[in-house]
């Protein structure tokens, strides 16, 4: 956006809102992201957005009537044409609400958690 006189003005945005359902425990254990510092979840798709992008997902976990909301960052890219399913990973935040999904997906995937099996991103 240009303003008179040639200056650019300056372009607020705001963060994405996203939504995901994670219908099963072997969907919600390939999109865990528990190496991220405060863990995080995969969001599967192409989204335009960069590391460090601030998101706001609502997070839907099984049979679980609770939606999360999430206002984390992008700290994962995994590009189209990739090994791996395309999409990002946004990084819990470190405060209440980010706790609060971080310790729901740990005790819904229990033992699960220690398994070798394959992740979307690692």
């Amino acid at each position: 956006m240009t303003e008179p006189g040639g200056e650019q003005a300056l372009q607020w945005s705001r963060p994405s809102v996203m939504s995901l359902t994670i219908k099963d425990r072997a969907g919600l254990y390939a999109a865990y992201m528990p190496f991220l510092q405060q863990g995080g979840i995969f969001v599967p798709g192409a989204r335009p957005c960069q590391l460090g992008d601030e998101v706001f997902l609502l997070l839907t976990l099984m049979q679980d009537e609770t939606r999360y909301p999430v206002a984390g960052k992008v700290a994962w890219i995994t590009p189209q044409g990739s090994t791996h399913t395309a999409g990002i990973g946004v990084q819990f935040p470190d405060d209440e609400s980010g706790i609060r999904v971080k310790r729901r997906i740990e005790e819904l995937l229990g033992t699960a958690l220690g398994s070798s099996r394959p992740t979307h991103t690692i």
